[in-house]
């Protein structure tokens, strides 16, 4: 199968075409060749070809948490600082140093000199105080929100032309470590005044970013190029690689079927795809092919349960839910070891993780016991009423979650038994969108976001971040707002798990399992790596087969 009808899988997948791949395989001589040029120097030059399950929606950093978004700015985005994805320590990237005052309100960076951006324009102070400035205040006019990994942002300072002052109405102590995230890539000041429509599908090759690759081609929905900036020279000092990408350049192709991806990765089609779904896992490895899971360290793959619904008002309701569940049936049944069971909001390899697998136990007789003490009586086909109400919910369909629609139906089926109904409903991107924001149309969400710090908490659950729960708890906002403003790098720990126990004390949310990003890449493909949360990164890829 030529490149030019994998194009045309991508966007309308063909039947006879999946077929034809998924019997496809390949040659396990290629597995020695890869452990052969694992001590190899790396070679320049070829095509990487990297086959994403859905298309980029915005560019536009702060609101690039969406994994295909992300993926992209992850490398066409420099940032001023690299966070180790191992260590996740915070290190030098467009800044070569900083300091921090003491009750963290103010953050001084001092810039490498000779970075630009890919326009060749200089990245100097000027440049990076306005993308703070950006990101940390928005701008209304442009339609460009507030970046959730950003708080307490006031204002910057141009100390001279490399040195940028940034000043915080109140102790931020998470913004060095946002400094390093997707959400801060650095763009063009010209870049920055666009509206935020024109960062979305259709604009990409007009994005003008700091990283290691550009954007030359885009076809709308279906397909992107990066290419590798001939002149970079500004990577994070701690890799071993500096200079510019060795390869010349990545083609992205969106390939929605789980089949035609893994059809082509083991045919040769594809290089590196994401994701590879659980059940593909072992055909992948089985073929001498490589799997890459990264956790995503942040709030796990979980339900949140809208309590502002009436249904759900009732805290002994919302226990029942949360015991009438069997996340490790989920696990055994759905997924593999890259996918361990949740115990607590938060990811086990998440900052400020607490174990709180006491609250999290699964026991459907606690969970009828409980339905019965609140009223709720089974009806004549076993889910209960009360009050001539049946005990019904709906649930979307999360289509970036693994196996979401899997996860929920089985999630259904449990629910049942302690005679709940739960209806999973799929839809079109723009009646999901609508719906969710809506308690009484969307009660459960199914969700998950990483992030390697402890802001992440608040990120998903602050009623002015994403709010997945739609709450109005004002005891829950405060507690956030700790994580996010306390100085104190213990007491910030403590206010997260204050903020993890509020959570299962209050029923409020189901965690169902800790989500990695699951690539896998063909035995030639070397030193691929992902950021600290998962999203991939390609400047150290190299090819041992050119393309």
């Amino acid at each position: 199968m030529n490149r030019p009808a994998l194009r045309a899988a991508a966007g309308a997948v063909v039947l006879a075409l999946a077929v034809g791949l998924s019997a496809c395989a390949s040659s396990a001589s290629a597995a020695p060749a890869a452990s052969a040029a694992a001590n190899a120097k790396p070679v320049s030059g070829g095509t990487l070809t990297y086959l994403d399950q859905q298309p980029y929606t915005t560019l536009y950093p702060p609101q690039a948490g969406f994994y295909p978004n992300g993926g992209i700015v992850d490398n066409i985005t420099a940032r001023l600082t690299y966070q180790d994805p191992k260590t996740l320590k915070i290190e030098p990237w467009i800044a070569k140093d900083w300091k921090v005052n003491a009750d963290a309100t103010e953050y001084t960076f001092d810039l490498r000199p000779g970075a630009t951006f890919s326009d060749g324009t200089p990245i100097d102070a000027a440049a990076v105080a306005k993308n703070f400035d950006t990101y940390g205040l928005g701008d209304p006019a442009l339609g460009l929100t507030v970046s959730e990994a950003i708080n307490n942002y006031a204002s910057s300072t141009v100390v001279d032309a490399d040195t940028v002052t940034f000043h915080f109405k109140a102790p931020a102590p998470g913004f060095l470590q946002a400094t390093s995230t997707i959400n801060s890539g650095l763009l063009s000041p010209k870049t920055l005044d666009r509206k935020l429509e024109d960062f979305g599908a259709g604009h990409a090759a007009e994005i003008v970013g700091s990283g290691p690759f550009t954007i030359t081609d885009e076809k709308l929905g279906t397909e992107l190029t990066l290419t590798a900036r001939s002149g970079y020279d500004s990577a994070p000092p701690s890799l071993g690689h500096q200079g510019r990408p060795y390869v010349d350049a990545v083609h992205v192709i969106v390939t929605p079927e789980d089949s035609v991806r893994i059809g082509s990765l083991l045919s040769g089609q594809a290089d590196v795809i994401r994701p590879v779904q659980a059940f593909d896992e072992s055909r992948v490895e089985s073929s001498g092919f490589e799997l890459y899971a990264p956790q995503t360290r942040g709030v796990n793959n979980s339900i949140s349960l809208r309590f502002t619904n009436p249904l759900l008002s009732d805290l002994r309701v919302r226990q029942a839910l949360v015991a009438g569940v069997d996340a490790q049936e989920i696990v055994d049944t759905l997924f593999t070891k890259n996918y361990p069971v949740a115990n607590s909001t938060l990811s086990s390899t998440a900052l400020g993780y607490k174990n709180e697998s006491a609250r999290y136990r699964y026991d459907p007789k606690k969970a009828k016991q409980l339905l019965d003490a609140a009223g709720w009586k089974p009806g004549a086909d076993g889910i209960r009423e009360k009050g001539g109400e049946r005990l019904s919910f709906a649930v979307y369909e999360s289509k970036p979650q693994p196996q979401s629609k899997q996860t929920l139906e089985l999630v259904a089926q449990q629910l049942k038994k302690i005679g709940v109904e739960l209806k999973v409903k799929s839809s079109d991107a723009g009646t999901y969108a609508e719906d969710i924001k809506d308690p009484l149309k969307t009660p459960f969400l199914h969700s998950m976001v990483g992030r390697a710090d402890l802001d992440v908490i608040k990120s998903n659950y602050y009623t002015k971040n994403r709010n997945t729960l739609l709450s109005n708890d004002a005891k829950l906002d405060s507690l956030l707002e700790a994580v996010a403003s306390q100085p104190d790098a213990a007491k910030r720990i403590a206010a997260s798990q204050a903020v993890q126990d509020y959570l299962a004390e209050q029923a409020y949310v189901i965690p169902l399992f800790e989500e990695p990003q699951v690539f896998g890449a063909a035995p030639y493909v070397h030193g691929f790596a992902a950021e600290s949360v998962g999203r991939p990164w390609f400047y150290d890829v190299w090819l041992s087969k050119k393309k």
